[in-house]
């Protein structure tokens, strides 16, 4: 089953390029054609890499890995913190910090500072040991730092990978994340250099709905994989042991078990019976089974958050 339909990359204008005079000659091939001075992305092309990259970024999770969502410009800064914030994945939608990944190091003291400032009451002078000055620069401090370091201040090393809304706007993420060797998952507009990337997905980086779109499926994505690892070491045992077979599901199941096991006794007398009554006990026994088969279909609703 597909992650995301074309109708979707149509609503949201995923196949809205740049102008002709503003594009990256390297971008020809996902290029469709051009309606009115604007370039057209092919979304076919765009369907099979985000196949693509939704797989890989389930399976990087799923190993355990983690996916740093970047994205600074205006458009993409609340999809980015909503979505990674919903996975519960680092990010970097305000202002990207050099070194935040070459020098993740220093860049983890800043982290240390930040949590050191949470616990500062920045109201109360009295019995803190501090002027009124000190606990304001220390607020102004603390403000700068969360607007910065908010995203990420639960990661204690480099991510497994980073995915990122232009690239040609956030420049030095992709340097750092390319220096590190860490693979690059991108919305790659008309004007952008596809060689950077590893994953590419041709698409539309300026609109807030194609950019909300594919940062979901990127956390759709994330969701998968987090459910995954959680349930890897369990997946081999008895559907018994798992926990959404609730104890009033298996009560409910053994219950019906017995039941059908009385009726399949009576058996005999049920054929001299008229055909009235052979009918009626079939489409109570219908009824059973329907009744035993709903507890099995209701197990797999935990998997929804999935697709939410």
């Amino acid at each position: 089953m597909a992650v995301v339909t074309m109708r979707q990359l149509l609503e949201s204008g995923v196949h809205f390029g740049h102008q002709t005079r503003r594009w990256n000659p390297k971008m020809k091939r996902f290029i469709l054609t051009d309606r009115n001075g604007i370039y057209i992305i092919d979304l076919q092309q765009s369907l099979a890499y985000i196949d693509r990259s939704y797989a890989f970024i389930k399976d990087t999770v799923a190993k355990g890995g983690t996916i740093m969502f970047i994205g600074t410009k205006k458009q993409a800064q609340e999809s980015i913190a909503e979505q990674a914030t919903r996975v519960g994945m680092p990010y970097v939608n305000q202002r990207w910090l050099g070194g935040m990944l070459t020098n993740f190091s220093t860049v983890s003291q800043r982290i240390s500072r930040l949590k050191e400032l949470d616990d500062v009451d920045f109201e109360t002078v009295a019995g803190s040991g501090r002027t009124k000055k000190e606990l304001l620069q220390m607020k102004r401090e603390h403000v700068k730092l969360d607007k910065t370091l908010g995203g990420i201040r639960d990661m204690t090393r480099t991510p497994s990978a980073v995915w990122i809304v232009d690239t040609n706007k956030e420049h030095l993420a992709v340097e750092e994340a390319r220096k590190l060797r860490i693979p690059i998952i991108a919305i790659l507009d008309s004007n952008c250099d596809p060689d950077l990337v590893d994953f590419p997905i041709p698409g539309n980086d300026d609109a807030i709905r194609a950019v909300g779109l594919l940062t979901r499926v990127v956390a759709d994505a994330v969701a998968e994989g987090l459910i995954a690892r959680s349930g890897g070491s369990s997946s081999s045992s008895a559907p018994a042991a798992q926990e959404p077979l609730a104890e009033w599901e298996r009560e409910l199941l053994e219950g019906d078990a017995e039941k059908v096991a009385v009726e399949a006794t009576g058996g005999d007398a049920a054929t001299d019976a008229p055909a009235s009554e052979a009918t009626g006990a079939s489409s109570e026994g219908t009824e059973a089974a329907a009744t035993s088969e709903a507890p099995a279909e209701a197990a797999p609703v935990s998997d929804a958050p999935a697709e939410a």
